[in-house]
């Protein structure tokens, strides 16, 4: 089966789509772009949006994570990504759906916010990407980091700190699906890698890094994309940071 998949290899959601690619078997070429050109490129190969993960599969597109899991899961059902019985299949289906509307967008929109004002940030996102001369790139990429934030995200300060304010309250929630056996079981499933990509992302910020460490949040993250992404310098105001973040920075 031939597959292309489009990607940003700090992307979360990208980052998702390849471990189900690679949980269903599939081989599938790799397509990374820098951050940014997505807008362009995508439209440019026939998709309807700018957006990734994007996948080439068996002579027709599907784009997003959640669709993305959705096709493999018709296309090869062994290994599965979502349970045979429909309960425990209705329960899965809502955490991933959770997981792509409410936690997915969180670390991206934090990301795009501080990035857009911060050109040591900037420098090493470029270096993580693998974009020449990253000081140059740094101060060109200001202008588009500013759009992604603003007009892409349509972030402001106030829904950042709010996002901010609310991100224990989803760590909570992510235990309690690992308690409940939802994820975080022996087969993992569609919203294991959802979720667990998003929550590694927090793991890369070393001041939200407390949030999700020695946690059992924190531990499937490590289970299921263990060399996702660095540590990037998030450098947000102390006073915007949840209580539990700020015991870990100043540990």
């Amino acid at each position: 089966m031939q597959a292309k998949l489009y990607s940003i290899s700090v992307s979360h959601p990208a980052r998702a789509a390849g471990l189900m690619l690679r949980h269903k078997g599939i081989d599938a070429e790799i397509v990374d772009m820098p951050p940014g050109a997505q807008q362009i490129y995508m439209r440019a190969r026939g998709f309807d949006a700018g957006t990734v993960p994007a996948l080439e599969i068996d002579g027709h597109k599907v784009q997003g994570s959640l669709e993305i899991a959705r096709e493999l899961e018709r296309l090869i059902p062994d290994p599965p990504l979502y349970p045979a019985d429909p309960e425990d299949r209705a329960a899965v289906e809502e955490a991933e759906l959770w997981g792509e509307t409410v936690l997915q967008p969180i670390p991206r929109n934090i990301f795009r916010w501080a990035v857009s004002g911060d050109g040591e940030l900037r420098r090493a996102l470029a270096d993580a990407v693998g974009i020449p001369q990253p000081a140059i790139a740094a101060t060109a990429m200001k202008p588009l980091a500013w759009y992604y934030s603003r007009l892409v995200s349509g972030s402001t300060e106030e829904s950042i700190k709010a996002q901010l304010r609310a991100l224990p309250g989803h760590i909570d929630h992510v235990d309690a699906l690992i308690t409940e056996g939802v994820i975080g079981g022996e087969q993992l499933s569609a919203a294991d890698f959802q979720i667990a990509t998003t929550l590694r992302v927090l793991l890369n910020f070393p001041q939200l890094r407390a949030l999700v460490d020695g946690r059992p949040a924190g531990e499937l993250a490590m289970r299921v994309a263990p060399d996702f992404g660095r540590p990037m310098p998030l450098k947000l105001p102390d006073a915007w940071l949840p209580e539990t973040a700020m015991a870990g920075v100043s540990s």
